[in-house]
C-alpha cells in the first residue's frame, strides 16, 4: 500500500477493491478506471444498440416497400395511418423511429403529391372545368352522368383555393345552382350541396357570389333543393356575416310552402337573422303576412256582414299557408326574447294575429294564431260560428306597446271601494261583456 504510483497510471497490485462476494478485484490500469466486466457491459450495450438499429432499418424498408407497392387508394390508408401513430412525434424522434430513414418517406410523398397534381393541372388547362359545367346543363346528358361531373368538381374544389376560385371565374356558381334546381335526383342534390358549401369555405374572393347563389335557390320549384339551399344559408351566413337585403323578401315568399321541412328550415333561418340588421324588416314581414291583402286572395261576397271595410277571407290558397306559417314563427321568436316581442306589439301584433284567428277558411291559421296569443288557448277556434269569425276578421284592435317599470307599479295607489269606484267598474264590465260576448 505504501508503494508510490507512476504518474498517470494506477497500480494494479496497489490497490484493490472488495468484491460483492468478499473476492477483490483489481481495478485497470488505464485511467478509465473500468472493472473488468465493465467492457464487456460496453461491448453488451453496443450489440444491443446494434440490434435496435437493425430492426428500426427493417422496419423502415418493410414500409418504404409496401408504400411503393401500394396504389393510391392503399397510399392514402398508409398515410393516414402514419399521421394517426405519429401526429404528436417531433423531427428528431421521427428519424429516431426510422433509423435516421424519415426523408425518404418524405421524398416519396412529395413525388406522389407533385405527381397528382400534375394530372389536375394538365385537366385543368385543358378545359377540364368548363367541360365539367356544360355537362351539368346539357339535357340529353343522365343524371347519373351529371351526378359524376360534380363528384369531378368536388375534387377539384378539394385541391385548394386557387381552384376553388377557378370554379367560380367560370360562372360555375350559376351553373351548378340551376342543376341543383332542376335535378329530380336527390341523392345529387344532396352532392351539389357538398360542392356549394365547399365553394363558400376557404373562398374570400368569391363567398359572396356562393352567398347570392343560395338565396336565389330560395324560391326555385324543388322543395329538396330549398331544404338544402336554407340549410347551407346558414352557413354561409355565419362566413359571409353581411346580411343581403333581398334575403327577407325570399324568406317571406317560401312560408307559402306545403313542405314542412322546408318551413323549418326557413324558420331557423329567420332564428339566426333575427338579431342582425334585417330583423325590423323581418318583424314587420311576419306581421304584415297575418292580413293578406285583396289581391291575394280570391275574393267571395259573403252572405253575412256586407261590409265593405271587413275583408272576407276564402278559398284554400297558399297564401292562408303562409299565413299560418307567420303565425307559427311568431310565436317562436316572440317566446324566446322579450325585446323581439315588444317590437311585435309595437307593429301591431295582436290585431293581425286576431285577424287571422277569423280565417273560417283555413283551421290552421285559426289554431296557431290563437296559440301565438295565448299558448294555452288550443280549441278557441273550434267554438266560433260565422258571425264572430267575421268580428274577428274585422278588427281594429291598436294596442300600442308601453313600458312600465317595476318602480312606477309599487308608487300606484288602487282605488279605494265606494260608490263611486263601484259605479265605473260595473261600466267597464259591461263594455267589456258587450264586445267579448262572441267568446
Amino acid at each position: 500500500m505504501g508503494q508510490p504510483l507512476e504518474a498517470g497510471r494506477l497500480n494494479a497490485s496497489a490497490m484493490v477493491a472488495p468484491g460483492p462476494l468478499g473476492a477483490g478485484w483489481a481495478l485497470s490500469s488505464r485511467p478509465t478506471g473500468l472493472p473488468p466486466f465493465g467492457h464487456r457491459f460496453s461491448a453488451s450495450r453496443r450489440l444491443m444498440t446494434s440490434i435496435k438499429e437493425q430492426a428500426a432499418i427493417s422496419r423502415l424498408l418493410g414500409f418504404l416497400q409496401e408504400w411503393d407497392n401500394a396504389g393510391n387508394v392503399a397510399r392514402c390508408h398508409i398515410l393516414d395511418k402514419f399521421i394517426r401513430f405519429n401526429h404528436s412525434k417531433t423531427a428528431p424522434e421521427l428519424e429516431q423511429e426510422f433509423s435516421q430513414g424519415a426523408s425518404l418517406f418524405l421524398a416519396r410523398l412529395t413525388t406522389w403529391l407533385r405527381l397528382s397534381n400534375r394530372y389536375l393541372v394538365e385537366f385543368l388547362e385543358v378545359g377540364g372545368v368548363f367541360t365539367l359545367l356544360e355537362i351539368l346543363g346539357l339535357e340529353k346528358v343522365k343524371e347519373e352522368d351529371k351526378k359524376e361531373a360534380i363528384l369531378l368538381l368536388q375534387m377539384v374544389t378539394n385541391c385548394g383555393r386557387k381552384y376553388k376560385e377557378l370554379i367560380c371565374e367560370s360562372y360555375g356558381v350559376r351553373s351548378i345552382a340551376e342543376f341543383m334546381a332542376k335535378s329530380k335526383c336527390e341523392d345529387t342534390q344532396e352532392e351539389v350541396q357538398i360542392l356549394l358549401d365547399s365553394l363558400v369555405h376557404g373562398n374570400p374572393k368569391y363567398q359572396h357570389q356562393v352567398y347570392k347563389g343560395l338565396i336565389a335557390l330560395i324560391p326555385c320549384a324543388s322543395p329538396k333543393a330549398q331544404q338544402l339551399s336554407l340549410q347551407t344559408l346558414r352557413i354561409a351566413q355565419v362566413i359571409v356575416g353581411t346580411v343581403h337585403p333581398s334575403i327577407v323578401e325570399f324568406l317571406m315568399g317560401v312560408l307559402r310552402t306545403m313542405h314542412l321541412e322546408v318551413q323549418y328550415e326557413a324558420i331557423e333561418l329567420i332564428k339566426d337573422l333575427i338579431n342582425t340588421d334585417v330583423r325590423t324588416a323581418l318583424l314587420t314581414g311576419l306581421v304584415g303576412l297575418l292580413r293578406p291583402s285583396a289581391k291575394d286572395t280570391a275574393k267571395l261576397q259573403p252572405k253575412v256582414l256586407e261590409d265593405p271595410a271587413v275583408f272576407q277571407v276564402s278559398g284554400h290558397l297558399p297564401v292562408f299557408l303562409q299565413q299560418a306559417a307567420a303565425a307559427k314563427t311568431i310565436g317562436i321568436i316572440s317566446r324566446n326574447s322579450m325585446s323581439v316581442a315588444e317590437e311585435l306589439l309595437s307593429l301591431q301584433v295582436v290585431s293581425n294575429l286576431m285577424f287571422a284567428m277569423g280565417n273560417r277558411d283555413h283551421s290552421n291559421s285559426q289554431r296557431l294564431a290563437s296559440l301565438t296569443l295565448e299558448d294555452h288557448v288550443e280549441d278557441l277556434y273550434l267554438n266560433m260560428d260565422s258571425i264572430q269569425a267575421d268580428i274577428l276578421a274585422s278588427n281594429n284592435v291598436n294596442i300600442p306597446f308601453v313600458f312600465v317599470s317595476p318602480s312606477a307599479w309599487k308608487d300606484f295607489d288602487a282605488p279605494k271601494s265606494g260608490e263611486e269606484d263601484d259605479k265605473k267598474e260595473e261600466e267597464v264590465a259591461k263594455e267589456s261583456e258587450k264586445q267579448m260576448k262572441f267568446l
